[in-house]
């Protein structure tokens, strides 16, 4: 039997542990509040926003002469009659390899301008951050700068409050649906189009397409702003592979403002340096204005956008404490390792393998662009074999194929062309409802248009033709005798 005494003594068995808080998956959204910021680069951003918009807004206006029958809109993406007029270019769907060296273009342009400076393109000229710039201007304006905008946001759902939430958010919508409507002028004839607005004609599918860039607008750069750029955007994700050694990023030259710490009132700048304190006083005005809301003082970070508004914030910092800017600097990696060492600076290095070779593609894309705009052809043949049948044997023994021939007159005047073909020994064409003349057909061509004639090529009986057997098709022009050539195959039993 245990005894009553020693059982008296025995510790309680332990508590069941308490259940662990689920963890979460996804902090959540932290809102930033960018404070305004004044200097050189802020200068910068803001012309450049200027500048941008109005050229987004106004370039449908401007007006070109193409002749009678023809849009003088100087760029309009013409969907209905499938042409692109940019200017004195006119693109048809056959130059979809102008649209191909122009987005190798952009994407090396890109590259390059990262290896040089960063995500550069992010911070300056971005639609999502000339956009965004444009909300936070408006909201600057309305609310407050950033303290104010805080306090407002924790404060009372007042009237006040009610009343400038309103505000921000009717010119924030009236901004988006301004920038659905000039997006929409791209693609039609934009004093037109204003004009069956005004007689609340829009069309639906110009209507949806309104209210859909409407809506892109106003939620990415009034609600999503800096998340497009961290989680949206692949490009801080591909920056990194771009980068070197030599590029500029905005950088905190730590080897000058480590250790951090508030500026004491009475404190020289000989006994803080005797402390072992550096430049940097932790203001945290870098984070402040931040558009990302990062610290740069953290080291380079995918976050960081290139726009140089905390160099700005620290170089106005450091003017009003009586010390040098450029603690916060666009900077290469290998400079700060020679100040860092030597305290002496070393010379930017725009010249390196990797800007050379992005500048070479550059100009061999461009080069052939332009020489492809200078040669360019005001005819295009496309010729297609009949598949079923494969070919016809005629009560002669003569031996038939059948094709579709596509003429594209890019020229303003109806053109017409001789067709002849070479191939099997003894071939015939014959076009299907064409002109005659002679024994060679002709084609004709409206202007501006693409026609489509049905031919038939007939090998003889004793021309021995078997199997496959390569086939040119040659149209020669009247006006001129340019001749375009086309290559098909003959098909036989």
């Amino acid at each position: 039997m245990q005894n009553p005494a020693r059982s008296s003594t025995l510790s309680p068995p332990p508590a069941a542990p308490a259940p662990s808080a689920p963890v979460a998956f996804y902090a959540p959204h932290r809102k930033i509040y960018p404070k305004a910021a004044r200097g050189r680069f802020r200068r910068i951003k803001s012309a450049l926003m200027v500048g941008l918009l109005a050229l987004f807004m106004l370039l449908p206006w401007l007006r070109w002469d193409r002749g009678a029958g023809l849009p003088n809109q100087a760029i309009l993406f013409d969907l209905d009659s499938q042409r692109f007029y940019l200017f004195a270019l006119e693109l048809w769907p056959q130059h979809i390899y102008y649209l191909t060296g122009a987005m190798i273009l952009a994407a090396v342009g890109l590259f390059l301008a990262t290896a040089l400076a960063g995500r550069v393109w992010c911070g300056y000229t971005c639609p999502q951050t000339v956009w965004t710039d444009l909300y936070v201007k408006v909201e600057e304006w309305i609310e407050g700068d950033r303290g104010a905008r805080i306090r407002l946001d924790k404060g009372p759902r007042d009237a006040g409050w009610l009343a400038k939430k309103t505000a921000k958010h009717a010119v924030w919508l009236l901004i988006a649906l301004v920038t659905g409507a000039s997006a929409l002028f791209y693609f039609v004839d934009a004093p037109g189009y204003v004009a069956d607005l005004l007689r609340f004609q829009p069309g639906p599918v110009a209507t949806g397409w309104i209210l859909f860039m409407t809506a892109c607008t106003y939620a990415m750069a009034g609600f999503m702003r800096e998340q497009m750029c961290v989680y949206v955007c692949p490009w801080p994700r591909i920056q990194a592979a771009l980068l070197d050694d030599e590029s500029l990023t905005v950088t905190y030259q730590d080897w000058r403002g480590d250790g951090r710490a508030p500026l004491r009132k009475e404190q020289s700048w000989a006994e803080r340096s005797a402390e072992g304190l550096g430049d940097c006083i932790d203001c945290k005005a870098c984070v402040q204005v931040c558009p990302t809301g990062i610290d740069i003082r953290d080291g380079l970070q995918m976050d960081c956008i290139s726009c140089g508004l905390c160099i700005d914030a620290c170089d106005d910092v450091m003017g009003r404490i009586g010390r040098p800017g450029g603690l916060i600097r666009y900077d290469t990696q290998s400079a700060q390792e020679a100040k860092a060492v030597a305290r002496k600076p070393e010379p930017y290095r725009l010249v390196r393998p990797r800007t050379i070779v992005y500048s070479l593609v550059m100009l061999v894309v461009g080069g052939m662009m332009t020489l492809g705009v200078l040669l360019e052809p005001t005819v295009d043949v496309s010729v297609l074999r009949d598949r079923a049948p494969l070919y016809v044997t005629l009560s002669d023994g003569a031996i038939q194929n059948s094709y579709t021939v596509k003429i594209s007159n890019m020229t303003r005047a109806p053109q017409g062309y001789r067709l002849t073909v070479s191939g099997p020994r003894g071939a015939t064409v014959t076009a299907v409802g064409g002109n005659a003349d002679g024994a060679a057909p002709v084609l004709g061509a409206e202007p501006d248009t693409v026609q489509t004639h049905r031919v038939h090529v007939r090998a003889p009986s004793g021309a021995a033709v078997a199997g496959s057997t390569p086939l040119i098709l040659t149209l020669t022009r009247l006006s001129d005798g340019v001749v375009h050539q086309a290559e098909t195959v003959f098909l036989a039993p």
